[in-house]
């Protein structure tokens, strides 16, 4: 029964004369989870937007950084079980899903 508390995502491209740096925190509540999302372009103002789930949307949920380790662990075992999907948040922010 392993469960994601807290995760922290950061992508930054170097792009002259506008660099863009992308973030994404994702906490663990009583009632959820709440992903925050936040956009820095160059000099302008940063973008932020916050969305909350319930618990019951995010059962089996696998973020980004579970995914890597259960690649790593089916990259192991030389197999991918048939039909393997599991709830994920896209780079938005979003519900959706991710299969194998």
């Amino acid at each position: 029964q392993l469960e994601t508390l807290e995760q922290e995502e950061q992508e930054r491209l170097e792009l002259r004369p506008h660099p863009v740096e992308r973030r994404t925190h994702m906490v663990s509540h009583q009632h959820g989870m709440t992903v925050t999302k936040t956009l820095l372009e160059g000099e302008a103002e940063p973008q932020c937007w916050s969305f909350s789930y319930s618990q019951a949307e995010l059962r089996g949920l696998l973020p980004e950084g579970a995914s890597f380790l259960l690649l790593r662990v089916l990259a192991c075992q030389r197999a991918v079980p048939p039909g393997l999907i599991f709830p994920a948040i896209d780079t938005k922010g979003h519900l959706c899903t991710s299969s194998y």
